[in-house]
């Protein structure tokens, strides 16, 4: 363990879905604004390796990194808060460290020892914490523990936290969230789920340093020392944490409540610095006193489920903010409407997205969609496959292909103007065929895309397994819609555009991933503003 990295662990009691993530993400942007360089990591105790696999209904969106990590949702808070990627070493699951164990025990790694939970499994996961830190380039390493303490599957991690809390007292400490529900009928909040909780932590040899009580009202002085001395931790440690109307006040909220200087002091670390947060507040601002207004709809097959789009309404958050504009999200489902009764779902909007997705289901409406933002002039956006969707329905309305696909849907189709590459159609493994991660792309001079990144060299975050088929693209091209942006290495398409078009981007990489509080991403930005430009017309 690296001498100079200091870790804090974040717990969770009582219930699950407190915001542990949006916790964490707030206490590491106040320690990095006061000049400390942190990470945060996220331990999931689920089974699966990585969410790549899971439906967005289980656990929202799957996150992708740089490095092509498919990681759980909490990550992009991280990045969006920090404005400073992640990697595959920040998200690590149940699944992953038993992997790991067995096949060292299968390569004899063990020397024929016994392999059990203490101490291989919890080695295991000791090491994963460290390893965010090998190179000593953090300061301080945020790991935030998922699930909720007492649950069966969360019992490793605790031990892995005691036994680092116990080899390196003065690095380590633990901060622990907990609900502190209020109860109408008494008209008091009730500070007894949180001593459970406590206690239950105690139990497995843990005392959290630091309270977080998630409440929705004020957490009088008196309740603060009833919790402290229950608790043993000092009312200083004791953190309000108020219901707030956006994500994004947490890291204030936290300030004032001096959640960073209490850390401090409880790692043996000087406060160096105020924390430098202009930036931070004058976003704060903009975003609560916006100038106009658009209606942008996000059609999608998840919609009712606002977490399986978690980067992109946040990308809208960061893109409305740049543009000085409240963007209103339209949720559409795409199973809800036709070709017949587009006008009716889609009518008064001033920008439509089509969202990524897998699978067939809500593929009819997503191509109505398409043609209603196309033959309408209506701003559009299509992200991964609402880009694959746009090009679908270009060649069955402009190009007069009716049987046009993606193989995805429809193996048999005449037309597959979306295919798998060759390489990819002799793996199996259901994550092995997935193009992940970042890749370069370059885009075409005073294409709408080089106009928003202002370049023409991009890298971008992908997360799909169907491509454009080239053999289609110069009958594409005749008919007006151009590749404005491909892999320089492959030829690949990565971006379609319609130039007679107010602005109609199709890009088949996920750049709601990229975009942070810092730096909104180019993209969204453009087509928001294209949206106030629609609307003023």
């Amino acid at each position: 363990m690296s001498n100079s990295t200091k870790y804090v662990f974040v717990t969770g009691g009582v219930t699950s879905s407190l915001g542990k993530g949006i916790i964490s993400a707030s206490l590491a942007k106040l320690l990095q604004a006061r000049g400390y360089t942190t990470t945060i990591q996220k331990l999931d105790p689920y089974i699966n390796i990585d969410p790549g696999t899971l439906n967005p209904y289980e656990h929202g969106e799957c996150f992708v990194t740089d490095d092509g990590a498919e990681t759980d949702l909490d990550l992009g808070h991280y990045e969006r808060f920090l404005n400073v990627p992640t990697s595959q070493a920040n998200n690590v699951t149940t699944g992953r460290i038993y992997q790991s164990v067995i096949e060292k025990e299968r390569r004899g790694d063990y020397l024929g020892k016994t392999v059990q939970v203490i101490p291989h499994i919890t080695d295991e996961i000791k090491e994963r914490i460290q390893a965010v830190a090998k190179n000593g380039t953090f300061d301080i390493v945020i790991t935030e523990i998922g699930g909720t303490v007492g649950d069966i599957e969360s019992l490793p991690y605790v031990e892995a936290v005691r036994q680092m809390l116990w080899e390196h007292e003065n690095d380590c400490i633990v901060v622990h969230l907990t609900l502190i529900p209020y109860l109408s009928a008494a008209g008091e909040l009730k500070t007894k789920p949180t001593q459970h909780s406590v206690k239950q932590l105690l139990e497995l040899g843990v005392q959290p340093d630091v309270l977080c009580c998630r409440t929705e009202h004020e957490l009088e002085l008196g309740l603060r020392q009833k919790i402290a001395k229950f608790c043993n931790v000092s009312v200083n440690a004791v953190i309000e944490a108020r219901d707030a109307a956006s994500i994004y006040d947490v890291p204030l909220l936290m300030q004032a409540e001096e959640l960073d200087t209490v850390v401090l002091e409880k790692l043996g670390l000087s406060k160096k610095q105020a924390p430098k947060l202009e930036n931070w507040k004058a976003f704060l601002d903009r975003l609560k006193n916006p100038q106009h207004t658009v209606k942008i709809g996000l059609v999608g097959k998840y919609v009712e489920l606002k977490d399986a789009y978690k980067s992109i309404s946040e990308a809208f958050i960061h893109a409305g903010v740049a543009n000085e504009t409240k963007v209103e999200l339209s949720w559409i489902h795409s199973e809800s409407f036709t070709e017949e009764n587009a006008a009716q779902a889609l009518q008064g909007l001033d920008g439509i997205l089509v969202a990524p997705g897998f699978g067939s289901r809500g593929i009819d409406g997503k191509i109505a969609a398409v043609q209603y933002a196309r033959t309408n002039n209506i701003p559009f956006l299509g992200i991964c496959l609402g880009m694959q969707i746009a090009v679908i329905e270009f060649a069955r309305n402009v190009l007069g292909l009716s049987d046009a696909h993606s193989t995805e849907m429809s193996e048999q189709t005449k037309a597959p103007v979306i295919s798998m590459m060759e390489e990819q159609k002799l793996i199996s493994n259901m994550g092995g065929t997935m193009r992940l991660g970042a890749y370069k792309c370059e885009l075409k001079p005073n294409s709408n895309a080089a106009k928003a990144y202002q370049t023409i060299n991009i890298t971008e975050r992908h997360r799909h397994r169907y491509e454009f088929n080239n053999d289609y693209l110069e009958q594409y091209e005749a008919q007006g819609m151009i590749a404005t942006g491909k892999n320089p290495e492959t030829g690949l398409v990565e971006v379609v555009e319609i130039p007679n078009h107010p602005w109609f981007v199709g890009v088949q990489f996920h750049p709601e991933y990229k975009s942070t509080v810092d730096a909104p991403h180019p993209l969204f930005v453009g087509f928001v503003k294209a949206a106030l430009n629609h609307q003023s017309k």
